[in-house]
């Protein structure tokens, strides 16, 4: 093979006794806070996390695998925080023969906070021993964009696009974050004909320092305020069931909603949806058919 692909995606821990590593891992060695990693272990054991394996990695690897099928290429699933690293995952591909690899990430939007920090830890692992066609963003691929507009075609509730937020200090570096997730909301808002639409950040962590704003939950409390009595959740900044989904969205920003008697949906996440794994296959081509960028 001359080609291959690396599939990126966050990470997750597997059971309950995976997440104190987990999280360190995301905080690079920098002190936990005992309420902190109390409150994370909680949330993943509110979502039954511990009677059954987090459902994410099984998702991810359905995902890989109809990847790698649709594509006719080998595909190799790298994760940045956890098992199976992003290291490994190039070891894999360049076992194969790899002349050329294309690293995607699972997460359509670029931050130098996010995607860069992927296309790093490629690049480290490559080290030269193969060119890298590395998609730094895909928030404006048309196929995504017709994906997300089915998902709120025709409906008649307020549509509220989402995404995680990120430190606001971004915004004063330049980083196209925002400027991004916007396009990607406008782009399906006008292939959906949706009008009544707004967007907000959600999954905030608390490090002391101002995030982009408005919050799902105040945001809530703002379209209720405004006589808005049904929304649906579109995030677009997710393409699949984790934590951020199922806990963030589907148990608090519910919550919140059922509380001001708002009726609250969200729309079926991609996971590996056929007509995804088929988005994800158009975007890896696209990449390949041109030269990769320095």
């Amino acid at each position: 093979m001359s080609t291959a692909v690396v599939l990126m995606a966050y990470g997750s821990p597997e059971r309950l006794e995976d997440v104190a590593a987990y999280y360190a891992d995301i905080r690079g060695g920098r002190p936990i806070r005992p309420d902190l990693l109390d409150d994370l272990v909680d949330r993943y054991r509110g979502l039954g996390i511990g009677e059954v394996p987090n459902p994410l990695n099984e998702i991810t690897e359905e995902t890989r695998a109809a990847l790698e099928r649709e594509l006719g290429l080998p595909v190799f699933t790298g994760m940045k925080h956890w098992p199976p690293r992003i290291a490994e995952a190039a070891e894999r591909a360049l076992e194969t023969g790899a002349h050329t690899v294309t690293g995607l990430v699972l997460a359509p939007h670029y931050s130098r906070m996010s995607i860069a920090g992927y296309r790093k830890q490629l690049e480290e692992a490559l080290a030269g021993r193969a060119e890298l066609v590395f998609v730094d963003s895909w928030h404006d691929d048309p196929g995504l964009v017709e994906f997300l507009a089915a998902r709120v075609r025709g409906t008649d509730a307020h549509v509220v696009f989402t995404a995680h937020s990120l430190p606001s200090s971004i915004l004063g570096e330049g980083d196209p974050y925002e400027e991004q997730l916007l396009e990607t909301s406008r782009l399906v808002a006008a292939s959906a004909s949706i009008s009544d639409w707004s967007f907000s950040y959600q999954s905030e962590s608390d490090t002391g320092e101002p995030w982009l704003q408005p919050d799902i939950l105040d945001h809530l409390q703002e379209l209720h305020a405004r006589g808005v009595g049904r929304v649906l959740v579109c995030p677009v900044g997710f393409v699949s069931d984790h934590l951020e989904i199922c806990w963030d969205l589907d148990t608090e920003a519910a919550g919140r909603a059922a509380a001001l008697g708002l009726r609250f949906e969200r729309i079926e996440m991609p996971n590996a949806d056929p007509a995804f794994v088929r988005v994800l296959a158009g975007v890896v081509r696209r990449a390949l058919a041109v030269p990769s960028k320095p």
